[in-house]
């Protein structure tokens, strides 16, 4: 049997308590457009750079090769731990209004993902953070 409907104050304090992760959703969504778009233009400069015939003169950009796919693979994890992240907030806000709604305790489960997201959150930055430091580092070596 399901307890009875929420009052307005229950309802607003779950609310308000999921403000937090909800900014951390869009930051997380906005991170995840930066990550996908640096990805797009890697894609496309590897496609401009295997289509460059043996004997053309421009064959030497070729080198920028290992290095894009590098920065490729490190922005595939970001992008891995972003949408874990993602996952971990949207769980924790349904987890919270559940709880709130049957009426049981979820501070500990709300913790838990709350840490999990910043975790996953932090390991996307940093690979995100070496991956910019690559291609900084070695930026137009090859043009």
């Amino acid at each position: 049997m399901l307890p009875d409907t929420l009052t307005v104050s229950q309802l607003s304090h779950v609310i308000s308590q999921a403000a937090a992760p909800a900014f951390l959703l869009g930051a997380l969504a906005a991170l995840i457009a930066v990550l996908i778009s640096r990805q797009n233009r890697i894609v496309d400069r590897t496609i401009v750079l295997n289509g460059i015939p043996e004997d053309d003169v421009r064959c030497r950009l070729k080198a920028d090769l290992p290095r894009l796919m590098r920065r490729a693979a490190m922005l595939n994890r970001a992008i891995f731990w972003a949408v874990i992240g993602s996952i971990s907030v949207a769980v924790l806000v349904v987890v919270a209004f559940a709880s709130a709604f049957l009426q049981i305790q979820h501070e500990r489960g709300v913790a838990i993902l709350f840490m999990v997201a910043l975790g996953a959150f932090t390991a996307s930055l940093v690979d995100f953070a070496r991956e910019v430091r690559i291609a900084l580092s070695e930026f137009d070596h090859y043009a």
